[in-house]
């Protein structure tokens, strides 16, 4: 699995929407948190966005499961940087195989 950091930039006015959708959003992280696929999710503390980390195979893949959150479907997320990423020190260490 190759670990990949996501950082979603929340649309400008969608506070409402956001907040309307957000136990769908927390159910669907919660599964994929279930099945190791995300290791660690959560907002920013300014609120302007958020940070997930995922295990997936390829970015294809990573592709593929983020059109699946309920915040994509409802067009809260304005823009979204994918980067790979290799934790070599502290609790995520390792976690990339």
């Amino acid at each position: 699995m190759t670990v990949f950091a996501v950082e979603y930039v929340y649309a400008a006015n969608s506070t409402e929407t956001r907040n309307e959708v957000r136990p769908a959003h927390r159910e669907w992280t919660g599964s994929l948190a279930q099945d190791g696929v995300i290791v660690a999710s959560g907002p920013y503390g300014d609120g302007a966005g958020a940070l997930l980390i995922f295990a997936a195979s390829d970015e294809a893949a990573l592709n593929s499961i983020l059109k699946q959150d309920p915040f994509a479907a409802a067009g809260v997320i304005a823009g979204t940087r994918i980067t790979e990423w290799s934790p070599v020190t502290g609790m995520l260490a390792g976690i990339a195989a």
